[in-house]
């Protein structure tokens, strides 16, 4: 693809310059940092720039990147695609990142894409998803799912602009400015190893607390995934906002709910569903001028918000024009829960202990770049 080409020309650029190349681009990965902007600024040290054929470009930096028509206009020049490098990091919009930067028209907007190696982007991820100072053995199961989803994003996606995006859509990633020492260890203490099934790697989901039992795939995504099952786990319960609740006016929901295409009108009330094995709502009834709808308790989460309605384990009361929510976890409960390893790795539990746990279908492995993973 064009962009390889585009990164490998500058690589070549910065050997050229004296400077250590970065890791082969077997070995990195592809997260999308904006999607659908007007512009971006691109700062840094020592930047050297392309453009989509790999041909060096002359630019001065700062620089405001445009969109203007099907092309970029960056420093009076329009360009069909922009990729920027330096032997340090580079900063856009305010943000520092390790690799290459790739500027790219996309859906009447500008696609910003980092380009970094793999094992660099997990250090950068550990403090977004949960904090390095926890037990290092809950750092070392982070760094391992937040790698397997790496990989499997990276098979699954090969042949896209990019393989994850750096929001809670994937895995939340904000560059390099959050690294520490902690972080590294979590990450080079596990170099390599992945959860594998089959000799490839898994879907390793996470999520945040369980609430007290995790939840299967077939429950959320309605598919079922022969690696992960529904644990007991009251090793969350030591978070503080293990519980949670919520209230909106009913006017206000039944507004949200026909944003997201269920059409209620004149709402009145909403009642509990069934519940699955886990405990979590299958889905919620409500009551309406024009009758009884039923929605899914994972589109209700979707429709009203994931950080107000926190899990699908939750009560429902309605009290004058309002209706209340009560609930225990945080998240779509779905593998590892990140509390859960906490408290497991402050009892002693090892990272491998910890995975078994929470994956007891995978295997632990190597990955080999193109031929899946060892499981040992």
């Amino acid at each position: 693809m064009r962009h390889l080409f585009a990164i490998a020309a500058l690589i070549l650029l910065i050997a050229g310059s004296g400077f250590a190349a970065p890791l082969p681009l077997q070995d990195s990965i592809r997260v999308a940092l904006i999607k659908g902007a007007d512009s971006v600024r691109v700062d840094g040290d020592g930047l050297l720039a392309a453009d989509g054929r790999g041909e060096p470009l002359r630019l001065a930096f700062p620089a405001q990147v445009r969109r203007a028509g099907g092309y970029l206009s960056v420093s009076g020049q329009a360009v069909d695609r922009l990729t920027v490098a330096s032997p340090s990091t580079m900063v856009v919009n305010g943000k520092r990142y390790r690799g290459a930067i790739e500027i790219i028209p996309f859906d009447k907007g500008i696609l910003v894409v980092n380009e970094l190696p793999l094992e660099d982007y997990l250090v950068g991820l550990i403090n977004c998803e949960i904090s390095s100072q926890w037990p290092i053995e809950s750092v070392k199961a982070q760094a391992v799912v937040a790698r397997t989803y790496a990989y499997y994003q990276k098979r699954a996606r090969a042949g896209a602009l990019y393989h994850l995006e750096s929001s809670v859509l994937d895995q939340v990633y904000d560059g390099c400015e959050i690294e520490d020492s902690r972080a590294a260890r979590g990450v080079h203490e596990t170099a390599g190893e992945i959860l594998a099934y089959g000799g490839q790697p898994i879907q390793a989901f996470y999520h945040s607390n369980c609430g007290g039992r995790t939840e299967v795939p077939e429950n959320v995504w309605g598919v079922r995934l022969p690696y992960l099952s529904s644990v007991d786990c009251a090793y969350c319960a030591a978070n503080p906002a293990i519980r949670w609740e919520y209230s909106v006016p009913l006017k206000k929901l039944e507004m949200l709910l026909k944003g997201g295409g269920v059409q209620v009108s004149g709402l009145r009330d909403v009642r509990e569903g069934k519940r699955n094995d886990s405990g979590r709502l299958v889905d919620l009834s409500l009551a309406s001028a024009g009758g009884t709808t039923v929605v899914t308790a994972v589109n209700f989460r979707k429709i009203v918000g994931y950080t107000a309605i926190k899990s699908t384990n939750f009560t429902v009361r309605l009290a004058a024009d309002s209706v209340h929510f009560s609930g225990t976890g945080y998240g779509h409960g779905v593998g590892l829960c990140q509390w859960g390893a906490k408290q497991r790795a402050s009892d002693g539990f090892s990272y491998r202990e910890i995975l078994a746990y929470y994956y007891p279908g995978a295997l632990l492995g190597k990955v080999q770049p193109g031929q899946g993973a060892d499981a040992r």
